[in-house]
């Protein structure tokens, strides 16, 4: 309320959660972008001519300019300097802007232009960035993929700088009420945007019976419009805040270098940095490979076209028990009626099991990884209720991260064993991936409260600014790594649903042992100084 008494927006609940909902649903279209392809890796192999290196090589240019041009520092310093709606409005341009890019690159339009023709010719060396070995191009680079990339690098931008104002623009609005819960519900939606991109993309691909990888990237043009669309709404919104209010936007203290000094002196801070590179870095890049993976692991029967499981119409339907997955389990946590909650409950596991069965009988391995963010919705606001009252960060992080090393090495040696039994593999993928969405859920609800706890409060908004861009650091990094293994490590002319993925997982698995080892390390260092990485955030 304001000093006159006057209620505001913000003190509407209806209100509130009208302005998360369109900040969440911005970051779920952008979430739906940003994995648009990595369903479809084997088509773009075969319609545009991107092997591995070349896919891997774009796929890593979504965070290029915010690690080597430090793009990441600027969107804080815009954000601080502008305010959270500028911000917003600002980066869901930019991120429309990469989006059309990428889509032209994609599109019929661009072969045979005179624009192939320029990119086949140019940017095979690029200054200082070849000799750093880190260059977003090289030579022999699909001319599509080099203005894809490019694009790319746009969106990502716009993406990043989406992020850190969304949070900014939730903690504003609810201040002093429902935080945690409405960073939670941001969370979740945001994560549905990739079993969406996994459904859709191939849909839209393969729709009328001729494949177009265009329109997959068009269908994800066309969502980045409604997150514009939605920013801007929320613009309005924010405007008439502070205006019954009378205050100007709150902002974050700027990043200053002289903070530089204090968050790097930091034992603790470095180390939940370095976990925190390591196990993204072991799961954002896979994702844009999993499909992929699957398809090479899988005996996979797809159905007849011209069935009910091999018609158009089936993805609509197992998208919305998708959902229903996903709003019961999630509501299900809120619940103080007992009959009710376990209602909620069994209804998500029925749903979930008619969801599983059905991707098993379309026989397709999108319709399988799809089902990767459900655990993760359903068990992320548990895990971070438990961490508020319980604790337990730092034990989370290292059970995260063995399961993140089980999954990997399951998908490694154990899920080909299975290459000839429907039926088994499928159970086994399924399991696997349900696991590596909880790990998921693990670690970031205990890894982002941690960080008060080892830095100043003053140069907090400094330090998740440095981890953010270490974190990108690994993203730019290892799709590209990934790609070069599965070029490396397979014959070359091998057909993108036949590769080996056993030593590109193996390289996964290792980020995660690596992350465990840091996370024991951490655990010993919290014991010895007392960092309260185990006590509970709410005492």
């Amino acid at each position: 309320m304001t000093q006159t008494g006057t209620k505001t927006l913000r003190d509407s609940a209806a209100m509130r959660w009208i302005a998360l909902l369109l900040l969440a649903l911005g970051m779920f279209c952008a979430y739906i972008f940003m994995d648009i392809l990595s369903p479809i890796k084997d088509l773009m192999q075969e319609q545009r001519g991107w092997d591995s290196t070349a896919f891997g090589t774009m796929q890593g240019a979504e965070t290029f300019l915010n690690v080597f041009v430090f793009f990441l520092i600027f969107a804080g310093i815009i954000l601080d300097k502008m305010g959270v709606r500028f911000t917003a409005v600002l980066s869901g341009a930019v991120m429309l802007v990469g989006g059309v890019i990428k889509y032209f690159a994609v599109s019929k339009y661009f072969i045979g232009s005179s624009l192939e023709t320029w990119f086949t010719d140019n940017l095979n060396y690029i200054p200082l960035f070849d000799e750093l070995g880190v260059s977003p191009f090289y030579r022999g680079m699909p001319a599509s993929a080099k203005l894809a990339a490019l694009g790319f690098m746009i969106f990502g931008c716009g993406a990043e700088m989406a992020g850190i104002t969304v949070s900014r623009g939730i903690v504003k609005w609810f201040k002093g009420r429902e935080t945690a819960l409405a960073m939670g519900s941001e969370m979740a939606l945001a994560r549905l945007g990739v079993a969406t991109c996994m459904i859709f993309s191939p849909y839209f691909a393969k729709l009328g019976g001729s494949i177009d990888v265009s329109r997959s990237v068009a269908f994800g043009v066309v969502l980045l419009c409604i997150a514009l669309i939605m920013f801007i709404t929320y613009f309005f919104m924010d405007k008439r805040l502070d205006a019954q209010t009378g205050e100007a936007e709150e902002k974050d203290d700027p990043f200053k270098v002289s903070d530089i000094g204090k968050i790097l002196s930091s034992l603790g801070f470095w180390l939940v940095a370095l976990l925190c590179v390591l196990y993204y870095s072991a799961i954002f890049p896979f994702q844009k490979y999993a499909v992929n993976m699957l398809q090479c692991n899988l005996t996979l029967n797809p159905a007849d076209p011209n069935s009910f499981w091999g018609g158009e119409q089936v993805t609509i339907v197992q998208y919305l028990i998708m959902l229903v997955v996903a709003i019961c389990a999630f509501a299900s946590n809120f619940s103080k009626n007992k009959g009710i909650k376990y209602g909620l409950m069994g209804l998500a596991v029925v749903a979930l099991v008619v969801y599983c069965y059905m991707g098993y009988m379309r026989g397709t391995a999108e319709t399988i990884f799809a089902v990767f963010p459900l655990l993760a919705v359903a068990i992320t606001p548990i895990l971070g209720s438990y961490v508020d009252h319980k604790g337990k960060a730092a034990s989370m992080l290292m059970i995260g991260s063995i399961l993140l090393v089980i999954c990997h090495l399951t998908f490694a040696f154990i899920l080909p064993m299975f290459k000839g039994n429907a039926v088994g593999g499928t159970v086994v993928a399924y399991v696997t991936i349900l696991v590596l969405g909880a790990s998921f859920s693990l670690v970031p609800a205990a890894l982002w409260p941690s960080v008060p706890k080892l830095v100043d409060e003053k140069i907090i908004g400094s330090a998740y600014a440095l981890i953010f861009w270490i974190q990108n650091i690994g993203l730019w990094l290892f799709p590209l790594l990934i790609g070069k293994v599965l070029d490396s490590t397979n014959p070359e002319g091998t057909p993108a649903t036949e590769l080996n993925y056993t030593w590109a997982l193996v390289m996964l698995a290792c980020l995660g042992i690596a992350a465990l080892l840091i996370g024991i390390y951490l655990k010993a260092v919290d014991k010895k100084k007392h960092l309260g990485l185990e006590e509970p955030n709410i005492k």
